[in-house]
């Protein structure tokens, strides 16, 4: 008791980093992504914070500008600066040099979104399951002529989804038309390369939530409606999907459940470095609103 007092009385603020330091830990870790990029990142980013909370975990966030040289710049930052672990959404293959940074130096790592290496524990959505849902659900309305927003190239989840579009398509005996894969650029004559096709695509399925709304934008633009005159779906459900009109159809990945896995793993990382690493792939819901229509 009398320590107590004296504690109170001198005014005493515990110290939590040099408590940390003493054990070789700083209660923070680094979250390297693309939040310029991509919206989906910055709610993922919001689900970290959150569940670091509990643990009384401080995050560093980095943005990564989907460029490798940034993103490499980025991770060996954060390390410097004697993060406990990373989470990071790699731009990369599994041959980067971000990876390969984190692996020599030993840094405990989750990758999120892009499951690029087993390597490393990682954790995201099923998008092979999550693509057929969509094309199935445009086939089942009656949708032949079904155009993909491809999104960013030499990004794994763009291959994923691309190739789950492709494989869906033969599998209902449709031909795979390279015309209709739109190839993610921003420039609006791209889309009008999409709409000049004869015959043109009945349905678009946008890749991810930037490419909805730049879908969308076009076709404000060029007079077209939604769904009367193309049917739209999207990969991500986002804050604004549910007020858009008309409403739109799209695959919602389970950000808490991601984040909430994440966060599990890299501290099951840094509390046991050698245990054996896991890769989790989440199932999305499909939510039907009123964008998807029906074929002509």
């Amino acid at each position: 008791m009398a320590v107590e007092r004296a504690i109170v009385a001198s005014g005493y603020i515990p110290n939590s980093l040099a408590r940390s330091l003493a054990r070789s830990r700083t209660n923070t870790i680094g979250i390297a992504l693309s939040t310029t990029s991509n919206p989906y990142f910055i709610e993922l980013v919001y689900a970290f914070a959150a569940e670091c909370i509990p643990r009384k975990w401080m995050t560093l966030l980095a943005d990564t500008k989907e460029d490798p040289d940034v993103e490499e710049k980025s991770v060996r930052e954060l390390h410097e600066r004697r993060v406990d672990g990373i989470i990071l959404a790699t731009c990369g293959d599994e041959n980067s040099r971000s990876l390969a940074y984190l692996e020599q130096n030993r840094v405990p790592t989750v990758l999120v979104d892009r499951l690029v290496s087993r390597r490393f524990s990682q954790v995201g959505v099923e998008n092979k399951h999550a693509v057929k849902q969509l094309v199935e659900h445009l086939y089942n309305l009656g949708h032949r002529r079904i155009a993909m927003i491809a999104g960013r190239p030499h990004v794994a989840t763009t291959f994923e989804r691309v190739n789950a579009y492709k494989r869906t398509l033969r599998g209902h005996g449709l031909p795979v038309d390279e015309a209709l894969i739109h190839d993610g650029s921003d420039d609006a004559e791209s889309f009008d390369r999409l709409f000049a096709l004869n015959p043109p695509p009945t349905t678009i399925l946008a890749g991810n939530n930037r490419s909805m709304m730049r879908l969308m934008q076009y076709l404000h633009t060029v007079g077209l409606q939604v769904p009367r005159d193309i049917a739209v779906v999207g990969f991500d459900d986002f804050e604004w999907a549910d007020y858009f009109h008309p409403r739109l159809t799209v695959i919602a990945q389970p950000i808490g459940a991601i984040a909430k896995r994440a966060i599990s793993l890299l501290a099951a990382c840094i509390e046991t470095p050698d245990i054996k690493r896991q890769t989790l792939h989440i199932k999305p819901k499909l939510i039907i609103r009123e964008s998807c229509g029906s074929a002509k």
